[in-house]
């Protein structure tokens, strides 16, 4: 017996739905996370909030079903947030400027910080 590669949970609240995410999500397992996502607003939820605190990898494709479905649903005043994202993810969404747009968050509610060029700093002569 295998196990699936990726568990998709949904608990509603009126008009706001929890998807938590379990596994890996790559180009196998990201149809599914489109067709969850998508639902939820098929069915007239407005606030999507994503847990990936069980997400073990999300690659490419995981990163363009969740720019689609936040597009998606900004057309229909939807929201898609993302939570709790492993350091791998938080570096795609990072590393690809889509921090911004999905707003990943960490334990607390703190949000990351896109990393910073460094400034060359003009050396101090010595008197």
């Amino acid at each position: 017996m295998t196990l699936p590669r990726l568990n998709v949970y949904r608990h509603d609240r009126g008009a706001r739905a929890l998807v938590t995410l379990a596994g890996v999500i790559d180009p196998v397992t990201a149809p599914r996370v489109r067709a969850a996502l998508e639902q939820c607003l098929r069915d007239g939820i407005t606030l999507i909030d994503v847990d990936l605190t069980t997400v073990d990898r999300c690659d490419d494709s995981g990163l363009r079903v969740f720019l689609d479905v936040s597009e998606h649903a900004a057309e229909t005043q939807a929201f898609l947030l993302l939570h709790h994202p492993s350091p791998q993810t938080e570096r795609l969404l990072i590393n690809t400027g889509s921090d911004g747009l999905l707003y990943p968050m960490r334990p607390g509610g703190a949000r990351p910080q896109r990393a910073r060029r460094r400034q060359k700093r003009p050396r101090e002569r010595a008197a």
